[in-house]
């Protein structure tokens, strides 16, 4: 399904789902079930009403009524449905978060606060000026109150200088990331808390592997900036693939639960007040299609993500093509759909499987593969540690595999970019970190020694360094030669991906491998020019 947007900040015009309302008034009567029905009964004759209502509110008979004065609802009271439960369980734990970008330098003031209307975006009163400050509004849970830990996205975050995180009860707190995945679109963030504060609320997390087709679920979040919003629906369909600015995000919960821009990274919540996904993604056309990340996926990833501050890149050793329709016929198919490999790398997991160049990859735990697209979409949706299910073709005969991945690490990412792209970045400054994980074999890890001991680069600062990536070398006869690249020049994007370290012109290659053709922004003498790298 294409055209899937991220629900960020987007200025959209607001409205009323008489949709939603009509749900909620429908999962009341279903799900109270017979004793909130029993409640209604038929009501008395006019006269035992009214001398009823007259003991009750102390008026004379002929006096005009008077509304009751609210009362608290009690447990058993008709209006506590399961959706008020839910809210009531979990809306304590859900945040409202503001990533800003640029504004005041941030020696203005000690401790830098949210920008006075940031909590409110119908809020137009007039303030003092000041250089003005982007920004992106969304949501967040608190998924380890006493560590003050808030899962949410990765595209709520990205860009932010100053993040800030707004709980239900007003409490307005500094938010520090621990890590972030961009292609898995999660985040964790930690809430600089006081010393010795009492643990936040937090919500617990469920289980979406057991989600069912057609179960109530609620959506709550910072939709427009409007803290604490509350929408219900229904799980549409699992499983469902979307693709988000040249990437295949898999295996995300559909629901018709209303998720309009700032609820990305707010809770999806089971009837139960578990959390079971995290709100991503709108279809951009419209028709109440909203996706979630499942919690199972975020879980798996967790701890990686607060231990490192990433997801490892992983990886099956291949290489391979989309399926041409004269290489259909071959595999005895009626039309194209698959990955057909073109490269198995030595002391790989693709090669231990027994994986052959000119085998067709047609599914990976059960989900097709129309696509190397897909495929590298599919393969991020998974951890290492994990295992896959492969089915594939060799001719006309099927067979199936399975297999753990691999982590790519840095050196065999570099490996395989030089090979790939045809250029080696200029190297950052050393780490002991940079050093892990060297148990690369083959080829891969012979290329990337041989890239770092060659192109030694300068140490790139995050603060003040020059944009993008230095071009170290470039490989004679290979793609990035034919183009024109040249050491010195400076790689600012890739496909729809900013370059502001090594890192990311990694995260970009694992993104883009087996791509044919990239748009690439460069830097040369002071131009900026868009190239178009084929391969």
């Amino acid at each position: 399904m294409g055209g899937a947007r991220k629900a960020a900040d987007q200025p959209e015009t607001l409205a009323v789902s008489a949709r939603n309302v009509a749900l909620a008034v429908a999962l009341s009567l279903t799900l109270t079930g017979a004793p909130a029905l029993a409640a209604r009964k038929t009501p008395a004759p006019a006269a035992a009403t009214s001398q009823s209502a007259g003991q009750s509110t102390g008026q004379a008979a002929g006096q005009p009524a008077t509304s009751r004065a609210a009362q608290p609802a009690g447990q058993n009271d008709p209006r506590r449905t399961p959706v008020v439960r839910v809210v009531e369980l979990a809306g304590p734990a859900v945040v409202s978060i503001i990533s800003a970008r640029g504004g005041p330098s941030p020696f203005a003031e000690e401790r830098p606060q949210p920008p006075a209307d940031a909590w409110n975006e119908m809020s137009r009163e007039s303030s003092p000026p000041r250089q003005k400050a982007s920004r992106n509004l969304g949501s967040g849970v608190i998924i380890d109150g006493a560590k003050g830990y808030v899962l949410t996205n990765a595209h709520v975050i990205t860009g932010g200088t100053r993040i800030f995180a707004r709980l239900q009860d007003g409490r307005v707190y500094t938010a520090a990331l621990l890590g972030a995945d961009q292609d898995m679109d999660l985040a964790v963030l930690r809430l600089e808390m006081p010393k010795g504060a009492e643990p936040l609320p937090q919500a617990r997390m469920g289980d979406s592997d057991g989600l069912m087709i057609g179960e109530p679920v609620v959506a709550i979040g910072n939709p427009f900036g409007l803290a604490n919003t509350v929408t219900t629906g229904v799980v549409s369909a699992v499983g469902r693939s979307v693709d988000v600015n040249q990437h295949t995000i898999t295996g995300l919960i559909q629901t018709d639960a209303a998720i309009n821009p700032g609820n990305s990274g707010g809770p999806l919540l089971n009837i139960l007040g578990d959390v079971v996904g995290i709100n991503a993604a709108v279809y951009a056309r419209g028709g109440g299609l909203g996706f979630a990340i499942p919690i199972a996926k975020a879980r798996r990833v967790l701890d990686e993500l607060i231990a490192t501050g990433r997801v490892a890149h992983i990886w099956l050793g291949l290489l391979g093509e989309d399926m041409t329709q004269a290489q259909a016929a071959q595999f005895g198919l009626p039309r194209p759909g698959g990955l057909v490999v073109s490269r198995v790398f030595a002391g790989t997991p693709a090669e231990a499987a027994g994986i052959r160049p000119g085998d067709a990859l047609m599914a990976i735990g059960g989900q097709k593969v129309r696509d190397k697209a897909q495929f590298l979409g599919i393969l991020q949706g998974y951890t290492r540690g994990d295992t896959l299910d492969l089915l594939l073709s060799r001719g006309a005969e099927g067979y199936q595999a399975k297999l753990r991945p691999q982590v790519l690490d840095r050196e065999a990412g570099l490996g395989l970019l030089s090979w790939r792209w045809g250029f080696a970045p200029a190297a950052p400054e050393r780490t002991g970190k940079d050093q892990a994980g060297k148990d690369q074999t083959g080829k891969v890890q012979a290329d990337a020694e041989h890239a770092a001991k060659d192109n030694p680069g300068p140490a790139v600062s995050p603060a003040g360094a020059p944009a993008g990536v230095a071009v170290a070398s470039v490989r004679s006869g290979g793609p990035a030669a034919a183009l024109g690249l040249k050491p010195g020049d400076r790689i600012l994007q890739v496909g729809s991906m900013r370059t502001d370290g090594e890192a990311d012109l990694l995260t970009a290659f694992y993104r883009y491998q087996m791509f044919n053709q990239l748009i690439l922004s460069v830097q040369r003498g002071g131009q900026t020019y868009m190239a178009r790298l084929r391969l």
